[in-house]
């Protein structure tokens, strides 16, 4: 405020035009986003288009064309790391969203003053560090002394349900065929009650008249489920639905810290986004690096638009009917 009130005093000291406020006072964003964000995607599209070894300077980089593209779309690490990237979003993603819509119901309509409390203890995971929380299921994903192969032997040694849990310790980290459901696992522990705050708070507009005349009428709590429920986070659930998309195409922090960098037994945990990192800054090719993030953009800006395509089909479909 005293930065505003400085500004202010300056504006008027100087008799500078009412109508050049707006313009000073974004300035400092405005020089900073050109900086920091415009500049660094422009470069790296040139980049895109360039040969270069860093380390040789900025007079070394070649122009190659499209060069860059070509290894990036015939590379098969390239398309094996988005495979796993794909992989990991869906068997991570759907379940946040199936799972937040009832429970965010169940909270809204089962706790009172304590509800800000529960939703709170689900929203921890979202804003812990992410190198605690890789650390942490590091230990608990752990094959010899993890607590998550301890409680599974435990299920395994019980009567009758025995049968269905794994007799041995179960190898999460270096095991290619088990890495990809751990670092799934933490995906959606860790983004699940994110989901459950814009599901509550979009459950909060949803007007109370509608519930009572369904009430009136003779509804279960299961049609208002579906058809007052549902139908009005529709539109929560596509911005939940397309963040879950974009986040996970970009999923870097957790798989880079649970395997070390190099993405695991058999690149099983090797993200789209830790491939680049590795063409980047260990085989120094910023080139290629800079081809395949754009070929990622171009991919989620394709889904981002199928999703609202989806969605916005689905609206105009119940309208007609």
């Amino acid at each position: 405020m005293s930065s505003l009130t400085t500004v202010t005093t300056w504006l008027k000291k100087n008799r500078v035009p009412k109508r050049y406020a707006p313009i000073i006072f974004l300035t400092p964003f405005v020089a900073l986003f050109l900086i920091f964000g415009m500049f660094p995607m422009l470069f790296s599209l040139f980049l895109a288009f360039q040969s270069w070894e860093p380390t040789a300077g900025l007079s070394a980089m070649q122009y190659v064309g499209l060069s860059n593209f070509t290894f990036a779309l015939s590379d098969e690490w390239f398309w094996k790391s988005f495979k796993n990237t794909v992989w990991m979003t869906l068997v991570s993603g759907i379940p946040q969203h199936v799972i937040a819509i009832p429970l965010a119901c169940f909270i809204h309509h089962s706790f009172g003053r304590l509800r800000n409390l529960v939703v709170g203890v689900y929203f921890v995971p979202y804003i812990t560090s992410t190198v605690a929380i890789a650390m942490m299921f590091g230990t608990l994903f752990s094959s010899d002394y993890g607590m998550i192969n301890q409680g599974l032997h435990k299920l395994a040694s019980m009567p009758l349900i025995g049968s269905y849990f794994p007799q041995q310790n179960i190898d999460w980290i270096s095991n290619p065929e088990h890495l990809q459901p751990a670092i799934a696992m933490i995906i959606f522990w860790r983004y699940l009650g994110f989901n459950i705050v814009l599901y509550l708070a979009a459950l909060q507009t949803i007007p109370a008249e509608l519930y009572e005349a369904a009430t009136m009428d003779g509804a279960t709590r299961m049609q208002k489920f579906w058809h007052i429920t549902l139908p009005s986070l529709r539109p929560m659930i596509y911005f939940g639905v397309t963040l879950s998309l974009i986040g996970g195409l970009q999923l870097f922090e957790e798989p880079f810290i649970l395997t070390n960098g190099n993405g695991g037994s058999d690149q099983a945990g090797m993200t789209s986004a830790i491939y680049l990192y590795r063409m980047a800054f260990d085989f120094n090719d910023f080139g290629a690096a800079s081809a395949m993030s754009w070929i990622l953009f171009v991919i989620i800006a394709a889904l981002t638009y199928a999703t609202n395509w989806v969605f916005r089909e689905r609206r105009s479909t119940r309208e007609e009917g």
